[in-house]
């Protein structure tokens, strides 16, 4: 009987790790091989409920990925990733695309283009630079989501 309480206490404590497993939520990373702020920035979405996989494209086929998907070339940024049935271009905060899942938008995805210091995988937080994250709708246009000032 000792056995089967300790068993069943060790089942219990690790009830919520498991829980937490099965809710992370699955995105898939296109990238190139090698890049360290992709694989900084899937740490990121790993930190934060995600569960991302990298795909490792070469650059021409990478870019005809982002362009297939309805990312606008002004919003290009390193690596992109799909997730729930949108687009996410760039160093995009897992708190943005969590909100992008919660909201629903009819959009095709957000974006943080080029690769802005202190964003999530490019440097430290409390370093950044200001930057956006725009929104993609369908028609191709943007419009700001949210902003992060410099840090």
């Amino acid at each position: 009987m000792k056995r089967l309480t300790q068993a069943l206490t060790f089942a219990i404590a690790l009830f919520p790790a498991a829980q937490a497993l099965a809710e992370a939520t699955a995105i898939d990373v296109r990238k190139t091989n090698g890049c360290g702020c992709c694989l900084s920035w899937m740490n990121h979405l790993q930190d934060n409920g995600f569960t991302p996989t990298g795909q490792d494209m070469f650059g021409g086929l990478l870019v005809r990925f982002k362009l297939d998907n309805g990312v606008p070339q002004r919003m290009v940024s390193c690596h992109t990733a799909l997730v729930d049935g949108y687009v996410i271009e760039g160093h995009v905060p897992a708190a943005d695309i969590r909100r992008l899942l919660d909201e629903r938008s009819d959009a095709i995805g957000l974006a943080v283009p080029g690769m802005p210091y202190g964003s999530p995988g490019m440097g430290p937080e409390e370093d950044r630079e200001a930057y956006d994250v725009f929104l993609i709708l369908k028609d191709g246009s943007t419009e700001v989501y949210s902003s992060y000032p410099e840090g």
